[in-house]
């Protein structure tokens, strides 16, 4: 549809396709196109296939940009729309209101949710080891047990990317394959997100500015008042 919007929107035409300056397209040249393939759809020359948007992190959208998906959703050439979030009871941005996952409730209303469940330990090395093929990097039986320990601990994520890095220092040392020394070096070395929030506090006192010590700060002189 958007490329039949294209090329009535432009004196050139088709032109437009391969030019990549398509400029905005008025709304009454989509009414126009979506009336005609209405017809054609009646007459049965034409058959719409609907489309799959993905929104990622959905709780970042604010309450604005939602009802203009709770409008487009009633359209009959909407897409399926498919939205993943890690959020729980939070509030809806631009709003003072909380909801879960951060969406408002009449938009969550007409939604199926999807419910998910943490990575049992066998599926955490399951990921490592084909992540570690992916990534064409030969690891020890033992440095994939505490890469996975590690995974479940802290993040997959967190995880996967010290496949990375284990590489490069295997490769340093010419070895042909990632062992466990390997790991702990780079597991001291990078921080983990729990990790690096326990060594902010332990050192906060020499940061040049940290909104925790003025918290406590203000917290001490209300007390004290």
């Amino acid at each position: 549809l958007h490329e039949i919007d294209v090329i009535n929107s432009r004196s050139q035409g088709f032109l437009a396709l391969f030019s990549g300056d398509t400029g905005e397209i008025k709304s009454e040249v989509r009414e126009q196109i979506n009336d005609k393939v209405a017809e054609w759809r009646e007459e049965g020359k034409a058959e719409i296939v609907p489309g799959v948007l993905f929104i990622d992190e959905v709780h970042m959208l604010d309450i604005e940009c939602f009802s203009f998906l709770n409008r487009a959703l009633e359209s009959d050439m909407a897409p399926i729309l498919i939205m993943a979030t890690n959020r729980g009871i939070t509030k809806i941005r631009g709003t003072n209101q909380q909801s879960p996952h951060g969406i408002p409730i009449d938009l969550l209303d007409r939604l199926l949710i999807i419910t998910t469940k943490p990575y049992e330990l066998d599926e955490i090395k399951q990921i490592l080891k084909i992540r570690c093929e992916e990534e064409d990097v030969e690891i020890s039986d033992d440095a994939l047990n505490v890469l996975t320990k590690i995974g479940k601990e802290t993040s997959l994520r967190y995880s996967i990317q010290l496949i990375t890095l284990s590489s490069i220092i295997s490769r340093n040392r010419k070895a042909r394959e990632v062992t466990i020394d390997d790991v702990k070096r780079v597991y001291e070395v990078f921080l983990d997100e729990a990790r690096s929030s326990d060594n902010l506090r332990e050192y906060e006192q020499y940061f040049m500015f940290n909104d925790l010590s003025s918290d406590k700060q203000e917290t001490e002189s209300t007390m004290e008042t």
